[in-house]
């Protein structure tokens, strides 16, 4: 009798086992609600991709496409009536979703339904981001239900001191929306600090990074968007659900525009700010934001366009004066070309009598001795939540952070938290939360593989916190698993090749010309070979990618080294003619290192330098290299044994 209850009760574990709730599935942002059932839902060659509705023809055929850039993959599109293993798509009027709310039915077919279309935008990035993580990129069958805490969650980009490749913010983009935010706000203009530049604005660097035709000579030389492109980036951005929010930042961080007119700039509070007494300033920016606000087809494409207002002198009252009539005059400006107005919270620092407009304003809450939220909030604005000593990004400054605490984030902050703010949770008040990434430090050597590197932790961290101010996932459990995932479809800026360490690409002989199946590898990689050296010409390359150089032979010196962002750094060492060496290169993300015949050549760390010709201190300096490998150089020498490994080796 007693073996017989035990064999029940084991019979009975066993089925229970079997037939057990699924568990909450891992998606970055955590999902809101999840009800469980038993059984998957598994994908087959039949799967379709159906919508009920003609407004989500595009989201359908996106989602088709990402599946099959993730999986392999390529479901039929159609408008109709699902069947088992379809995903089918559908709005349904239900006020509790609102704009971005969704729910997801996983069973027979998968049933997609939201109120709106972002709704189901967002649903379709959930199931990529489980199906990724799943054999056959199956779905545990059960219930979603998602709505976002905040309806603004993003990154601001300081485009103005440092060029960031269209390519990259494309990507961005990709990136933003996997996970579920929906602002890249653009910062289109700004300069360096004239300490770094021998106190000497002629000498300071600054930039201008639009296509400018009412003033021919404005744009920055060494990198800039051309219109259309500009437009292209905003209308593909749309159709994934992310709004780009321009910025031309005035009236200080102004410097680019008092370089084209000197009688633009302030003599007494510096050229990096306008001078509000001179009557031209208000005639040049009248026409430079007509040319990308006006006409039938505007530059701007999206509803919010930043004005900038920041870190303005208040030296004395009169000045303070004309600050805020500047930010009223342009916060109307914008208004009168149909857009809603942004500006960065100063009105604090600017206190005086001067009514400037708030209702309808986007304040951005950055820094509460600037803009007192409270306060902000009873003159009328509607904030963002980006207070700078939580989430600003400043490479190498020495200031603010290199890399966001994200633990802090993760555990104490959610966009309702101000600085030391702190207002109810979702109060209509607060829109939501950004992070910020600031290029301060003017050639300090970051490449945007280094910014890239320093987002991404920030950008999942955030984007969980501004869509679920409340995750049920302790910390190290949420940063453990975030890593799994892949940054978007058809998106490898970190360039991770692997999930296991080992050799992932060798070559008994690397001929010149090669076309390997990488683009490049990221932080964490080694790469060795054995080599019979050739005199080299200056400029023979290695290995190429549409990123980065390494040299056998730099351009200069003839040494070896590599090139990216247009920084060139050259090991102290090149190979005697005839000579047999073995070669070793190490990489992360603070250095690259050098090895020959199993001894350190050289470390290329962080280093102190004199960024600029009579600057009083030292800045820290990077040398990190994204190890290129798309394409071998035309060289003479004899490249033997290549390997390349996904972690460093001793």
């Amino acid at each position: 009798m007693n073996r017989f209850i035990c064999l029940v009760v084991a019979c009975m574990f066993v089925a229970t086992a079997l037939y057990a709730e699924n568990a909450k599935p891992f998606v970055v942002p955590e999902l809101k609600e999840w009800t469980g059932r038993d059984g998957v839902f598994v994908p087959s060659e039949r799967t379709r991709v159906v919508y009920g509705d003609d407004a989500l023809g595009n989201v359908a055929a996106i989602f088709a496409e990402d599946y099959a850039s993730m999986f392999g993959m390529a479901p039929e599109v159609l408008k109709g009536r699902p069947n088992a293993r379809d995903f089918f798509m559908t709005l349904v009027p239900d006020d509790s979703l609102g704009q971005e709310g969704y729910t997801i039915d996983i069973d027979r077919f998968v049933r997609i339904s939201a109120g709106k279309s972002e709704g189901v935008y967002w649903a379709t990035r959930t199931l990529l981001q489980i199906g990724e993580q799943t054999p056959d990129h199956r779905l545990p069958k059960g219930f979603v239900r998602d709505v976002p805490d905040y309806p603004v969650r993003g990154i601001m980009l300081d485009c103005g001191r440092k060029f960031i490749p269209m390519s990259y913010l494309r990507d961005l983009v990709k990136i933003l929306s996997y996970y579920k935010m929906n602002v890249l706000h653009v910062h289109l203009n700004d300069n360096g600090f004239k300490q770094y530049f021998n106190n000497d604005w002629d000498k300071t660097y600054a930039a201008f990074r639009l296509e400018c035709e009412t003033f021919p000579g404005l744009t920055s030389r060494d990198g800039y968007y051309s219109k259309g492109e500009f437009v292209d980036f905003q209308t593909d951005a749309a159709d994934r659900f992310v709004e780009i929010i321009p910025e031309i930042d005035a009236p200080a961080h102004t410097l680019a525009f008092s370089r084209y007119n000197p009688v633009l700039g302030s003599k007494e509070y510096g050229m990096d700010h306008l001078d509000l007494s001179e009557p031209e300033v208000y005639s040049f920016m009248d026409s430079l934001f007509a040319e990308y606000l006006g006409g039938e087809s505007p530059v701007f494409v999206g509803r919010r366009v930043h004005i900038g207002t920041d870190e303005y002198s208040n030296k004395d009252k009169a000045v303070v004066e004309q600050f805020r009539a500047f930010t009223d005059r342009y916060i109307r400006y914008v208004e009168s070309f149909g857009k809603q107005a942004c500006v960065w919270g100063a009105l604090t620092h600017a206190d005086g009598d001067t009514p400037v407009k708030a209702d309808d304003v986007v304040m951005y809450a950055w820094y509460n001795g600037y803009a007192d939220p409270d306060e902000m909030v009873r003159q009328g604005y509607k904030l963002v939540s980006i207070p700078d000593r939580y989430t600003y990004i400043v490479p190498l400054a020495g200031y603010y952070y290199d890399y966001l605490n994200t633990r802090y984030l993760y555990d104490k902050w959610t966009p309702a938290h101000v600085a030391d703010a702190v207002f109810e949770e979702r109060d209509s008040s607060v829109l939501g939360g950004m992070f910020a990434v600031w290029n301060d430090v003017v050639g300090n050597g970051i490449s945007v593989k280094d910014i890239h590197h320093r987002v991404m932790p920030a950008l999942q961290t955030i984007a969980t916190k501004t869509w679920n101010a409340a995750p049920s996932l302790a910390f190290d459990e949420f940063d453990a698993e975030r890593g799994g995932l892949s940054e978007a479809p058809g998106v490898n800026q970190s360039a991770k090749i692997g999930h296991e360490k080992g050799v992932v690409y060798e070559a008994s002989e690397l001929l010149p010309g090669t076309l390997s199946p990488y683009g490049e590898i990221g932080y964490g990689y080694t790469v060795t070979f054995d080599m019979e050296a050739r005199t080299e010409a200056l400029g023979t390359e290695l290995f190429r990618s549409p990123y980065a150089v390494f040299y056998l032979s730099d351009p200069v010196s003839g040494m070896f080294g590599f090139a990216r962002d247009g920084y060139l750094n050259t090991f102290g060492f090149r190979p005697y003619d005839n000579e047999k060496i073995s070669v070793k290169i190490t990489g992360d993300s603070v250095s690259t290192s050098l090895f020959v015949n199993g001894e350190l050549v050289e470390r290329m760390g962080v280093e102190k330098r004199y960024l600029n010709e009579g600057t009083e201190a030292k800045n820290d300096f990077i040398r990190t290299l994204v190890f290129p490998l798309e394409k071998a150089g035309d060289f003479k020498s004899r490249i033997t044994d290549l390997k390349v490994y996904n972690y460093i080796v001793d």
